[in-house]
């Protein structure tokens, strides 16, 4: 540990660089001052990033969805073994995004109602070729494309029917959240016509890899924060019970139990004998019971009693008629 100055050298030490005796700058020759290469950090950048992607939480969830969904819908489509993982999330500005996708080769603009600005997937030129010749018959094993151009009209037209299915099961992994319909308004090869938000608007682009036997390739799945926000409270409590109970199974649960028989007891009164007693009835028996003619019958749901009525007749048939709730608290 560095020893600590006292009171004296500290006043002797600030007198010294005032007369310029002691020298502050780092930066000089001296070959005694050790110095390390450093690199400039923006800290107010980074807590911007920070904060951008607090404001969305539980996206990831949603995109692992997605990515297990399309997965085996590509499988289905393409009659091949498809392996789908999402390889990050990154937070970054919309023009600065556009300026890195220097290799996009199909960007299809999505719709999704009812949020707005809607989103944008984007698939690498790679993906785009391999994924056309694999729809068209190719073999996996085939090398992957590298081919010096954008893809064409027709095969933009082609890959249209892959981001169709990858719509559904958008829908499908934001369905605890929100009931969207998204669609393809357009699918473009260049990126200065997919203009989805302003050029400094923030985004969230999630990163993911498709795998077809040898062959690989990536696409972007780009949302504005603008397109999130609505949902960012639905997202936050997207693992809360409150949400837990929202899911498919306890709407199912709740159908067959609303459709369950019970028992309905209207009770008058109650006796308490011996057993010895009830082994000796016999026909004509008199039983006295605890009940009061004037009081409300108890109704026992299940031997739980829940109500009280009166007896009566409706159309020559008996009849209670309930007359209040029982409070536990009573």
């Amino acid at each position: 540990m560095e020893p600590i100055l006292n009171k004296d050298q500290i006043a002797e030490l600030l007198e010294g660089i005032k007369s310029g005796k002691v020298s502050t700058d780092l930066m000089g020759d001296d070959p005694s001052v050790d110095s390390a290469n450093v690199t400039p950090l923006n800290l107010f950048k980074m807590a911007h990033s920070s904060d951008k992607q607090q404001r969305i939480p539980n996206l990831d969830i949603i995109l692992d969805n997605f990515a297990s969904n399309f997965g085996i819908t590509l499988t289905n489509q393409l009659q091949r073994t498809v392996t789908l993982t999402r390889t990050g999330i990154d937070s970054l500005e919309f023009q600065e995004y556009l300026l890195s996708q220097k290799e996009a080769g199909a960007i299809g603009v999505l719709n999704m109602e009812p949020l707005k600005n809607g989103a944008l997937m984007v698939l690498n030129s790679e993906l785009c070729f391999s994924l056309i010749e694999v729809m068209l018959g190719a073999a996996t094993e085939m090398s992957p494309l590298h081919l010096d151009r954008k893809p064409t009209t027709i095969e933009l037209n082609v890959l249209k029917s892959i981001m169709l299915k990858a719509c559904e099961d958008i829908d499908k992994s934001m369905e605890q959240v929100v009931e969207l319909e998204s669609s393809i308004v357009k699918v473009e090869s260049n990126s200065r016509l997919v203009s989805i938000a302003e050029p400094d608007a923030d985004i969230l682009a999630g990163h993911f890899q498709i795998k077809v036997g040898n062959l690989t390739g990536s696409f972007d799945l780009v949302f504005p924060v603008a397109t999130l926000d609505p949902l960012r409270e639905e997202l936050r409590d997207l693992l809360t019970v409150k949400t837990v109970r929202q899911s498919g199974w306890y709407d199912i649960l709740i159908e067959e139990i609303n459709k369950m028989s019970t028992n309905v007891i209207a009770l008058s009164g109650t006796i308490t004998l011996p057993v010895h007693k009830v082994m000796k009835f016999k026909e004509g028996d008199i039983l006295n019971i605890d009940y009061d003619p004037n009081s409300p019958l108890k109704i026992l749901i299940e031997e739980n009693l829940k109500f009280f009525a009166i007896p009566g007749t409706i159309s020559g048939m008996k009849a209670i008629h309930l007359t209040g709730v029982y409070d536990q608290g009573e």
